[in-house]
């Protein structure tokens, strides 16, 4: 979780669809002050180190494969992220040492069960069955000497049904890909092949911009110049 933007819009899009009356009184707040509900910003963690969970690698399917909602959810959702693979192992490495060991960059697509994450976060051991069904992939990658560059002025777009719903860009990410690498490696192996996400680019989910998931849908997420990832949700 790198945006600081996506994480006071997606905070703020949580309440607004599953709690209408906390969704009343935060709104109310920033229109009176406006300023940001102060709850909707990151923890003081966030600003410290790189906040990151652990997913499950044999989820991930391909573009293209139909997505059905989670029998015990009823609000499904897309995380349009940056992602890079390992092409070397690292262990307590350097910012710049991080850098090297990068060998290609994806469009990583988290799905999202939306309506029991926030219980889950509260519980102490974070994200659970709410992420861990499900993730996919593009079916192109990039090399990281043609990404990192323009680390910071990607571009992307997300479309439902055919329309375009939201832009994305990566600009502002609190962290750069060095840190984050750095900092997972600390006194942890990490190896050749690992996927490592970025978080959801501002913009880049529904809950953000209310355009949630229904069936029947088609969802195509595209990063531009890196890949795209396209579903049916049945």
């Amino acid at each position: 979780m790198l945006s600081e933007r996506h994480n006071i819009d997606a905070a703020r899009g949580m309440i607004r669809r599953f709690h209408s009356a906390s969704h009343l009184v935060t709104s109310t707040f920033e229109t009176l002050t406006r300023t940001t509900f102060p709850a909707f910003k990151p923890k003081k963690l966030f600003y410290r180190q790189p906040i990151y969970y652990m997913s499950n690698a044999m989820t991930i399917v391909p573009t293209g494969t139909p997505v059905a909602f989670p029998s015990y959810s009823r609000g499904l959702d897309f995380e349009l992220e940056l992602a890079f693979v390992l092409r070397a192992p690292l262990t307590n490495a350097s910012p710049a040492e991080a850098l090297d060991a990068v060998g290609a960059f994806v469009l990583l697509n988290d799905f999202s069960a939306r309506d029991v994450q926030r219980a889950e976060m509260t519980s102490g051991l974070g994200p659970q069955k709410s992420k861990h069904f499900c993730s996919s992939m593009s079916a192109t990658a990039v090399t990281a000497d043609e990404v990192l560059p323009r680390i910071d002025r990607l571009t992307g777009s997300v479309q439902i049904n055919g329309k375009t719903v939201s832009t994305v860009d990566s600009a502002g990410l609190q962290w750069s890909v060095g840190d984050v690498l750095a900092h997972a490696s600390r006194d942890e192996q990490l190896l050749p092949g690992e996927l490592i996400g970025l978080g959801t680019l501002p913009g880049g989910s529904g809950m953000e911009t209310g355009n949630w998931l229904r069936p029947g849908d088609s969802l195509r997420l595209v990063l531009d110049e890196i890949g795209e990832v396209q579903h049916r949700i049945c």
